[in-house]
């Protein structure tokens, strides 16, 4: 039997160590659009997309008014957070552009279309959509042959309208 998880595998949610919980959940909630779902007091939050019980975990057990974690120290490079179409993640990148977020970068990779930027804790978040599979480059061999070109922000946010 090989070593494979199913294909159908998910990432549940993340859960972050933040410095002020406030600024998270307004963060989370205001800038990216999840609702919170359960509070424990001034120590943790959790955040969900619809009516998922949470796919975002806050808390400051261990964070509460700490700076950001060093650069080059090991750790999370980002979180990406999917979105079903080119519509839907437009308007969340202009929701995030509308508060005053700056963009880190932007780029297709041939099998997605992905903008980056970091929350207010500097942990890195990816906003993206997929390309259709049928789409997705491939070698000679039918291997995935990923690229990093630049995306055009205007017209992505644009074609959200």
């Amino acid at each position: 039997m090989p070593n494979t998880v199913p294909s159908d595998t998910r990432v549940g949610h993340i859960h972050l160590k933040v410095s002020d919980l406030e600024r998270a959940i307004h963060f989370y909630s205001e800038v990216l659009g999840f609702n919170l779902t359960q509070r424990y007091g001034d120590q943790a939050a959790f955040l969900g997309a619809g009516d998922y019980h949470h796919h975002i975990g806050l808390n400051t057990w261990h964070s509460r008014g700490a700076g950001p974690a060093h650069e080059p120290a090991p750790g999370l490079y980002h979180v990406a957070f999917l979105f079903p179409d080119r519509a839907s993640l437009g308007a969340a990148v202009q929701r995030v552009l509308d508060h005053g977020t700056v963009l880190d970068g932007a780029a297709d990779h041939g099998v997605s279309e992905a903008v980056y930027f970091r929350d207010p804790d500097g942990n890195g978040i990816e906003l993206y959509r997929d390309h259709p599979a049928a789409d997705w480059p491939r070698d000679a061999s039918g291997h995935l042959a990923m690229t990093n070109t630049p995306l055009d922000v205007a017209a992505l946010v644009a074609d959200a309208q």
